[in-house]
Formats: structure tokens, sequence, C-alpha cells
């Protein structure tokens, strides 16, 4: 009996550490993604319109940021999962 309670415990515990894993991973692609498309979309625009590539860029470093510090929290919560 003792030791069913035990397994159990263990169990749940590793499947909290897999999806604790599995939070970060998908935090870590998402932002990857995300600035991809952010990058792709203003090389497109600052070549269809060249004169205003100075505030394109200074806009796509802004939401670059936000995205990684987003995605850094997400992971950091994930790892602290792993952690306590």
């Amino acid at each position: 009996m003792v030791l069913a309670v035990i397994l159990q415990a263990v169990a749940g515990a590793a499947l909290g550490k897999v999806g604790a894993a599995l939070g970060a991973a998908v935090a870590a692609i998402a932002a990857a993604i995300g600035i991809g498309k952010i990058g792709k979309s203003t090389m497109e625009g600052i070549a269809r319109q060249p004169e205003s590539a100075g505030n394109m860029r200074t806009s796509m470093i802004i939401a670059a940021g936000m995205i990684e510090g987003a995605a850094l929290f997400a992971i950091i919560v994930c790892f602290l999962t792993l952690i306590l």
C-alpha cells in the first residue's frame, strides 16, 4: 500500500519535470518564431519603403525585446517548477 503511494508520487514528480521542460522548450521556440516573423516583416517593409528604415528598425528592436522578455519570464517559471 505504501509502495503504491510512493510510486504514484514519484511518477507525478517526473511528469511535472517533463511538463516544465516542455514548457520551456515551447516558450523558446515560440519566441524564436515570433522574432523571425518580425524580422521578415521589417525587412519586407524596408525593401518597399527604404526611407523609413530607421523607424521600422527601432520598432522591430522594441518588439523583439518585448517578446524576449516574455519568453525569458516563461522559461524562468518553467525552470522554477523544476527546482521547487
